[in-house]
């Protein structure tokens, strides 16, 4: 008889590495491994050879950067969500992006099991799993870290080190990354420690706004309908923006940042996101969007923003509530087309301008010279409205009082 298959979600980090000698030693299973292109660059190179020499009879490597870019990224920042006021969610959109084609890969392949390498005490494994559940509720999971007797990181990499698995971690630098387009993460090691500052040495892409250049650069993003679409309008796909504010990001220490976070099952944890280009593009929205947006939308939209960010960091992507946020933040960022400026300097995003067909910002209106379509003496009967319910009130507490 065949033997029953696992797909496996592989990066070739730390976890994966020894997933594969560890399913095909503990089950019967014949293991296809899959890697997907999220955009975490050079960490793809040699991906192949190393899992068929830990035992995958193949693997995939799948280029999702369009599809996470264009399905994930630009819905969660239509949204303006952000978890916790900090975290961008890098790794939280790539989760379901990833899990969406391991279940259409195990389905290929007539697999009847996903595996994953996410600690029992991490948010991906609800990540990773709620996916698999919403699009395929029969197949199977293991979970090789809910079960196994390695106990810490320490042991995976002994483990690693007996069958001769090269790893991109060391017993002296143990930190868990994880790297896409839009952010790398770095959790693990000193970082548990909160009294203490991250490592010197810690980012991988970003200068500190302490060794940026002692200069500044102003740049203009052009977006239509709330998604960027042209940098210095110079018109550019979306992951050729990305990389592009990235590299601009990165060079002047823009969109690190070292958070504690709550996670999803109940623990704090603390890691330090460097995310240069999304914090450009999330700055320069929020610009333009105080031009086109009016004072209600504005405000319900970033209510409904904090419950968006959680729907991504929770893992409900795919849930009907997701889906019909995403119809609301459609009709909200119509008009949010335009151009935004902002100066980059040491680590900071400062407004520089923003212009907009659809500007709410009428300056007849707002000068705070003579105009002739503002009667300020209509202030007086508002402001009598407005605050009837406090005049009342305050009658009511003075006749109680004598």
């Amino acid at each position: 008889m065949a033997k029953e298959k696992v797909v496996l979600a592989y990066s070739g980090g730390l976890d994966t590495s020894i997933i594969i000698p560890w399913l095909k030693e503990n089950y019967d299973v014949e293991v296809i491994a899959m890697a997907a292109d999220v955009g975490q660059a050079e960490e793809l190179d040699g991906l192949n050879e190393k899992a068929l020499k830990t035992g995958a009879s193949k693997l995939y490597i799948e280029d999702l950067r369009e599809e996470f870019v264009r399905d994930f990224i630009w819905p969660t920042l239509k949204a303006g969500a952000v978890y916790e006021g900090k975290y961008l969610l890098g790794t939280s959109m790539a989760r379901p992006c990833i899990a969406k084609r391991l279940v259409e890969i195990a389905e290929k392949e007539g697999a009847t099991i996903i595996a994953h390498g996410c600690t029992g005490k991490g948010n991906d494994q609800v990540r990773f799993e709620l996916t698999i559940k919403a699009l395929n509720p029969h197949m199977k999971i293991i979970a090789p870290w809910r079960i196994w007797d390695l106990k810490s990181r320490q042991d995976e990499i002994a483990y690693a080190e007996a069958r001769g698995i090269p790893l991109p971690v060391t017993k002296e630098k143990p930190y868990s990354m994880d790297r896409n387009l839009w952010h790398l993460s770095h959790e693990g090691g000193q970082l548990e420690d909160p009294s203490l500052p991250p490592p010197t040495d810690l980012n991988q892409i970003s200068s500190t706004p302490f060794e940026a250049p002692d200069e500044q650069e102003t740049i203009e993003l052009t977006f239509e309908q709330g998604i960027p679409v042209a940098l210095n309008g110079e018109k550019m796909g979306g992951v050729a923006l990305i990389d592009a504010l990235n590299k601009l990001g990165a060079k002047y220490g823009v969109g690190i940042d070292d958070l504690v976070e709550n996670r999803l099952v109940g623990m704090k944890s603390r890691g330090v996101y460097e995310t240069p280009g999304g914090t450009i593009i999330y700055k320069a929205l929020a610009q333009l969007e105080s031009l086109t947006l009016d004072r209600i939308t504005l405000h319900h939209k970033q209510q409904m923003a904090l419950r968006y960010a959680d729907l991504v960091y929770d893992g409900q992507w795919y849930t009907p509530l997701r889906e019909a946020m995403d119809a609301y933040f459609d009709v909200v960022q119509k008009n949010t087309t335009g151009v935004s400026q902002l100066t980059l300097y040491k680590g900071a995003c400062y407004n520089a301008g923003a212009k907009s067909e659809f500007s709410l910002y009428n300056p007849e209106f707002a000068t705070f010279d003579e105009d002739s379509v503002y009667d300020q003496k209509d202030s007086a009967g508002f402001i009598n409205l407005f605050g009837l319910p406090m005049t009342v009130r305050a009658i009511m507490n003075e006749k109680n009082a004598k």
